[in-house]
């Protein structure tokens, strides 16, 4: 009996303890200074209103007034940083080469039109500007503009060069990077600890596995932005007569232990923003901010900015 009131008692006090800084995570934690704040993400610049990835793209968002702009980045042969989604061009130059064994000035131009990855059966047809472009163009041409950073690869090189443009530009303060892949991260970490790193997805199941027992408020997380895609989606990016019970099943599962209002106020309270990709109606964009997202990624940065100001969501200050 008294031991069975022992562990009554003692599991009692853990929960009541886990649940009070869910809640209140700063008790325990130090709250993260926020460099910045971005509701309003442009992915790959704005990929189904401009040809994904070019200046035309990221000149169009930041005229919008778009809060922060997501790219990718690799390297050539000759050890240009350009910002581009695959590493491979065929997609969207129509040459099965890789970015790596070209030099910069090897490089194709895009095609005249691009599938939007994000939106089933959408294409986005471009102007004059098809040029892959220097990740250094963009810090030029934006310097006061938020940054997200996807390091499509694993190379050292590419990492390195990578943080000496943020460093030389000064940047550190406006700059977001990271992949999927732990490994990466861990890399970008160590190369530069002072920019802020994104959860990769092995710290996004950890994170998931710290909430759901009940420990993630005694954990501390070096991570300050935790990017997801809303698991949901799925139904929308296939042809619903084409998926498999499994399938909706898998992705009903996913989105009800990852879209969690509770995890992503815990986590905004320890000054984490949370943003999800990639969004592109209405009625994802108010899902996303009903649940407390700080920030939407989406590919039609024009509907999202329409969206915010007829419902009256600001600009961050």
């Amino acid at each position: 009996m008294c031991a069975a009131i022992y562990i009554v008692s003692t599991v009692t006090g853990y929960v009541l303890t886990s649940a009070l800084l869910l809640k209140c995570p700063t008790l325990l934690h130090r709250r993260k200074r926020e460099r910045f704040l971005s509701k309003h993400i442009s992915h790959r610049g704005g990929a189904g209103e401009n040809l994904e990835n070019t200046m035309a793209a990221f000149k169009h968002a930041v005229d919008l007034g778009t809060d922060m702009l997501e790219l990718d980045c690799h390297l050539t042969k000759d050890e240009q940083v350009v910002v581009s989604h695959d590493g491979n061009l065929k997609r969207v130059c129509g040459i099965n080469a890789n970015i790596s064994d070209l030099t910069y000035a090897e490089l194709p131009p895009y095609l005249c039109k691009l599938g939007v990855t994000f939106q089933r059966e959408c294409f986005c047809e471009g102007g004059e500007d098809k040029r892959i472009p220097l990740l250094r163009d963009v810090f030029d041409a934006f310097p006061n503009t938020p940054i997200n950073i996807d390091i499509k690869v694993n190379n050292d090189t590419l990492i390195k060069k990578v943080s000496e443009l943020v460093v030389k530009y000064d940047r550190e303060d406006l700059t977001v990077w990271g992949n999927s892949r732990n490994h990466i991260v861990k890399k970008c970490y160590k190369e530069n600890p002072h920019i802020p790193v994104l959860f990769s997805f092995p710290r996004v199941l950890h994170l998931l596995g710290l909430f759901y027992t009940g420990l993630l408020p005694f954990v501390p997380l070096k991570e300050q932005f935790l990017e997801i895609p809303m698991p949901s989606l799925l139904t929308k990016l296939k042809d619903p007569s084409r998926l498999t019970r499994s399938q909706r099943l898998i992705a009903w599962l996913a989105d009800t232990l990852l879209m969690r209002k509770a995890l992503f106020q815990h986590l905004t309270a320890r000054g984490i923003q949370v943003y999800i990709w990639v969004l592109n109606d209405e009625e994802d964009f108010q899902r996303a901010f009903d649940l407390g997202a700080t920030g939407v990624m989406t590919d039609f940065p024009t509907r999202l900015r329409e969206f915010m100001d007829r419902n009256g969501i600001s600009k961050p200050q």
